[in-house]
Order: structure tokens, then sequence, then C-alpha cells
């Protein structure tokens, strides 16, 4: 009976990514929803009062 353990600092399983990309496009993304929904809410606003 041989139980085989995986050292965790192997990283196997890890998918090489541009981390500084990704904080980039998350950054621009909530950028232009946050802007869709500000200027929506400013019509909104004028199609009310």
């Amino acid at each position: 009976m041989e139980t085989r353990s995986i050292d965790p600092r192997e990283h196997v399983m890890e998918e090489p990514r541009d981390d500084l990309f990704d904080v980039f496009t998350g950054f621009n993304v909530m950028l232009g929803f946050m802007t869709v929904v500000f200027f929506g809410m400013v019509i909104i606003k004028f199609i009310i009062s």
C-alpha cells in the first residue's frame, strides 16, 4: 500500500497567464460597465424629470 503525496509547490496544473494584462482587462471592463450604468441613470433621471 503506497500513498503518493503531491507537493503543492510544483504548480503542475498552473496555466501560464499574464497577470498584469488580466488586471488591466478587468479594470477596463468594470470601468466601461460603470460608465454605461452612469449614463443610463442620467438618461433615466432626465426622462423622469
